[in-house]
């Protein structure tokens, strides 16, 4: 679904930029794909979704330091 539709921006390319890109911020993802630079309407749905991805992003992280701990041990 588009989050951003002035600059075609999707739920799955903020999702990757989250994730391939390393963006941590809104401000980074307006530099990135220019969402929330025309008529600002998308910025809370986007600032959500990238709240929640990073948010996701973290917990795999946590787990994978997890599961390397324990194999590790």
């Amino acid at each position: 679904m588009f989050v951003c539709v002035c600059k075609a921006v999707s739920d799955r390319q903020i999702r990757r930029a989250v994730r391939e890109d390393g963006v941590t911020s809104l401000r980074e993802l307006a530099r990135l794909h220019g969402v929330g630079t025309c008529c600002g309407k998308c910025v809370p749905q986007a600032r959500e979704l990238l709240g929640e991805t990073l948010a996701s992003a973290r917990s795999l992280s946590a787990f994978a330091a997890a599961v390397e701990a324990h194999q590790a041990a």
